[in-house]
């Protein structure tokens, strides 16, 4: 499917001197850029229609509006990347692309053809490129699509607003790459077979943000969650998938099926596999980590998405006790596949995997 984007500046960009100063310190998804893409679809009217590009705004929603009532909303999350030589690279937008249909299909909205998901990112990369910080900043890109129809019966909407928006960012976490702490959640769970635990939905992220809100009580960083049945294995954390390496040099992590198919995730799995590395997609339970971790036999494990990239875990809290990883250090594993892949996607380095998309 072709789409042209009709590209509208803004009338009142950000002056040069305001951007500098927003992008010394951006945090996290705080700071947003001039421009947003919009794609509209009606059914009625044959599918999508109006792509453009025009200055970041409001939407005008009604009351009844089918996101506000039944949450049919998915989104998604990648980065661009500004390499030395002053280009800028696009890592894995394919792959986003896919996940995004695969989520619009099972919360019943209408599929965005991958082409133009990509186009409409690609288009906000380059009408907002002089927002991409420099350095180990990046800009973060938020696809989104939301149900707009007007009604209160409970069905699939009938139209839909996608938008990709942009935020330059830092670091995910305040103390970088240093190792985060853990809460096990055991009275809380984030999905079921069946369920939307695949999906990137927001739905997803608001069931887990009590878990989260514990997690802060207890002084952790962020939550892990256990398997809704046994309550034994873990799943995934509050927005990261999770990785646990060996004395052997193997490594495992949990399996596909009530987790979100990480793009990070997929991508360490790769490079692990790549340096001769054996890499388990296996159940793991909460007693197991804490005895591997006991005996020595675990010796690191961390966390991966996109916003993050490689967070090494430090300590673990739980109900049942608490216990340390690497004596609470970043371990070389970790540490080793976080510089390989930031340097692919800053282009420092050799993509084995064609994963560079080049903007310009």
């Amino acid at each position: 499917m072709s789409i042209k984007f009709d590209i509208q500046p803004a009338a009142n960009p950000t002056s040069e001197k305001d951007r500098v100063a927003k992008l010394a310190d951006p945090g996290f998804g705080r700071v947003f850029t001039d421009h947003m893409a919009i794609v509209r679809y009606n059914q009625a009217k044959g599918g999508w229609y109006d792509a453009r590009i025009e200055a970041r705004a409001n939407f005008q929603l009604d009351p009844a509006g089918a996101v506000l009532h039944y949450a049919q909303e998915i989104f998604e999350g990648l980065k661009a990347y500004k390499r030395d030589d002053g280009g800028v690279n696009l890592f894995r937008p394919d792959a986003n692309a896919r996940r995004f249909k695969d989520s619009a299909d099972r919360m019943a909205m209408a599929q965005l053809p991958e082409d133009v998901f990509i186009e409409a990112v690609e288009q906000v990369v380059r009408i907002d490129r002089d927002w991409i910080p420099g350095g180990e900043g990046s800009l973060y890109l938020r696809p989104f699509m939301i149900a707009s129809e007007i009604f209160l019966g409970v069905k699939p909407s009938s139209e839909y607003i996608f938008a990709v928006i942009a935020s330059p960012v830092g670091s995910y976490f305040k103390g970088g790459p240093a190792p985060v702490s853990i809460w096990a959640s055991e009275n809380y769970t984030r999905a079921a077979v069946g369920g939307t635990g695949a999906v990137k939905c927001g739905g997803n992220y608001a069931a887990s943000l009590r878990a989260q809100a514990e997690a802060i009580q207890h002084g952790c960083d962020q939550v892990v969650f256990l398997d809704a049945v046994e309550r034994r294995y873990i799943e995934e954390l509050g927005g990261m998938n999770v990785f646990f390496v060996f004395e052997d040099g193997s490594l495992s992590t949990p399996p596909l099926g009530t987790i979100l198919p990480g793009i990070t995730r997929d991508s360490i799995i790769a490079l692990a596999n790549d340096a001769g590395k054996t890499v388990r997609e296996e159940l793991y339970s909460l007693d197991q980590w804490r005895k591997d971790a006991a005996s020595g036999k675990l010796k690191e494990a961390f966390a991966c998405g996109t916003a993050a990239v490689i967070s090494p875990i430090g300590k673990v809290r739980s109900v049942s006790g608490d216990f340390d990883i690497c004596g609470g250090a970043a371990g070389p594993v970790a540490m080793g596949l976080r510089k390989q892949l930031i340097d692919i996607q800053y282009g420092r380095t050799n993509d084995p995997h064609n994963w560079i998309k080049k903007v310009f």
